[in-house]
C-alpha cells in the first residue's frame, strides 16, 4: 500500500511517461496488474491521465443513469440502476483502495484490471443493458 502511494505521488502532473515507471516497472507495487492497476495509470500518466480515467468512468456511469432512466419497462429501469451502482461501488472501492483510503480488498478496476472473469462480467453485464435498451424502441 504504501510503494502504491509512493507510485502515484511520483508520477505529479503528466507522469513519468509508458512502461517508464520506476515503481512499477521495478515491481515494487504488488499485484500492480490487477489491484493496484490505477497506480500504475498515476506513476505512468500522471494527474492528467488518472483524472481522464475518473471522467471517463464518471462519464460512463452517468450515461448509464441517463438510458436507465429513459427505459419504459420496470426491469429495465432497475436493470440499468443496478449496472450503474456495480461499476461505481467497484471503481470506488478499487480507487479508495489504491490511494489508503479503504482496506485493501481483491476488487478490480472495471475494463483495466487483468484478468478475464472480471472484464467478462462487466462487458456482460453492459451488453444485457444495451440490450435491453435496444428493445425500448419495440415496446408499445
Amino acid at each position: 500500500l504504501h510503494e502504491s502511494e509512493k507510485a502515484i505521488s511520483s508520477g505529479r502532473f503528466t507522469g513519468k511517461g509508458f512502461l517508464e515507471g520506476t515503481r512499477t516497472t521495478g515491481k515494487f507495487v504488488p499485484e500492480q496488474h490487477t489491484d493496484y492497476i490505477f497506480s500504475t495509470v498515476g506513476e505512468e500518466w500522471g494527474f492528467l491521465g488518472s483524472s481522464l480515467v475518473v471522467i471517463l468512468f464518471v462519464l460512463l456511469i452517468v450515461r448509464i443513469l441517463f438510458l436507465a432512466e429513459a427505459q419504459k419497462s420496470q426491469f429495465s429501469r432497475v436493470y440499468g440502476y443496478c449496472v450503474a451502482s456495480i461499476l461505481f461501488v467497484h471503481f470506488m472501492i478499487n480507487v479508495g483502495m489504491v490511494m489508503g483510503l479503504i482496506p485493501t480488498v481483491g476488487i478490480p478496476l472495471p475494463f483495466f484490471s487483468y484478468g478475464g472473469s472480471g472484464l467478462w462480467g462487466f462487458t456482460i453485464l453492459l451488453f444485457i443493458f444495451i440490450k435491453l435498451d435496444s428493445n425500448k424502441i419495440n415496446e408499445w
